[in-house]
This record gives structure tokens, C-alpha cells and sequence, in this order.
């Protein structure tokens, strides 16, 4: 088994559009990553807690976001989503979301759940319910995903990696952060092309 030699930092939000955009790439990027790298997932946190409806002129700006997106990656996008629920500017629970399903190992499942849910379903993360239903769907223990949910453990370690992503100076999802030797490097990358990032990996490895 090789020791680990590296991380990768992955610093997004599970409702970030052009996350959801990059994922075919990010996932070509893993298989091709080099058995020495760990990946670490940070939530990048875009949007706090909030219970008013997305404002007029917000919702104007992502659901031209999600064209933009559609038209330079090809991504899927189901619009029903603005006709069908009240949207929110509040991703927070939606990060809160994937530490309670971390607890249960099963965090990268609710990432992934709660972008196909939002972005092919039609279906609201920032709801609570929502993300219950959505804990359900990937097998985890529902009473205690409810209960942890809201737990200060939770907040404590979505806090962690809040303030982890703003000491490595990250302020746009999504990003990869390379830990090395003592030093911490921006990867560029390419939302279409997983070899951008992986040869800026290699080469940082050589060094």
C-alpha cells in the first residue's frame, strides 16, 4: 500500500452550480489521481441559512447561471425547479446535509444525492425534509441523519471546514488545493479537461 504523500482539497458546495458543472471532470480527476493523494472534501459554505424567498433579481442571476453552464459544458439542468419549489439562497443546510451523512460515511453519496436532486429533480435542498428524504434514499439511518442534522457536532465541524476553506484563501467552488511537502498550492483547473489538473499535480509532485 503507498503512503500518503499529498492532499487534495476539493472545496465546494453541494449547491453549487458550476460544481454540479465540473463533476464529470472531477470524477475522471480522482480515477487518474496517483495512489500517494489523498482526497479531502471541504465545504465551501456559498450561501448562510435563510428563510425568504430568493429575491427577484438572485433568481434572475442563478437561472441564467444554470444556462450559461448548460450551454459551455453540456450539463443537464431541470428549469422545473423554479416553477415548482420556492427557492432559497441558503446552502448551509445542504452543507450541514453532507457532515450528518459523513457521520454515517456516507458523505460523498449525499453530495451527489443532493445535486441530482436539485438540479435533475426539481427538488429543494434547502429544505429540511428534503434532505431527509435524501438520507433515506442513500440507505442512511433517517432518525439519527434527522437528529444529527441539527446537532452541535455538526455545526461545529461544518464550521471547521469553513474556516478551513478561508485559511487556504479560497473564495470560489469549485477549487483544488494541493498540500505537499510542507506547502499548499492552487491547481488549475479545467471544467471540460481533467489533464489540467492532473499534470499540474504531477508536476508539483516532482518538485
Amino acid at each position: 500500500m503507498n503512503p500518503v504523500r499529498a492532499i487534495l482539497y476539493h472545496i465546494h458546495d453541494p449547491m453549487c452550480s458550476w460544481c454540479w458543472g465540473y463533476r464529470p471532470t472531477w470524477l475522471k480527476l480522482r480515477e487518474a489521481l496517483p495512489a500517494v493523494i489523498q482526497v479531502v472534501y471541504i465545504l465551501g459554505g456559498l450561501a448562510p441559512d435563510n428563510d425568504q424567498p430568493m429575491p427577484p433579481e438572485t433568481r434572475r442571476a442563478v437561472q441564467d447561471n444554470w444556462r450559461r453552464i448548460e450551454e459551455m459544458l453540456g450539463t443537464e439542468f431541470n428549469h422545473d425547479f423554479w416553477t415548482q419549489c420556492q427557492p432559497r439562497r441558503d446552502t448551509y443546510k445542504a452543507c450541514r446535509a453532507v457532515v450528518a451523512a459523513a457521520a454515517q460515511g456516507a458523505g460523498e453519496q449525499m453530495i451527489e444525492a443532493i445535486q441530482r436532486g436539485y438540479y435533475l429533480r426539481a427538488m429543494n435542498p434547502s429544505e429540511p425534509e428534503t434532505l431527509v428524504r435524501f438520507a433515506g434514499e442513500v440507505g442512511l439511518d433517517v432518525e439519527r441523519f434527522g437528529r444529527d442534522l441539527l446537532s452541535e457536532e455538526t455545526e461545529t465541524e461544518f464550521r471547521r471546514q469553513l474556516n478551513h476553506r478561508r485559511h487556504l484563501g479560497v473564495r470560489t467552488f469549485p477549487s483544488l488545493m494541493l498540500a505537499h511537502d510542507g506547502r499548499i498550492s492552487h491547481i488549475s483547473h479545467d471544467h471540460k479537461d481533467y489533464r489540467v489538473s492532473l499534470g499540474n499535480i504531477q508536476a508539483l509532485l516532482q518538485n
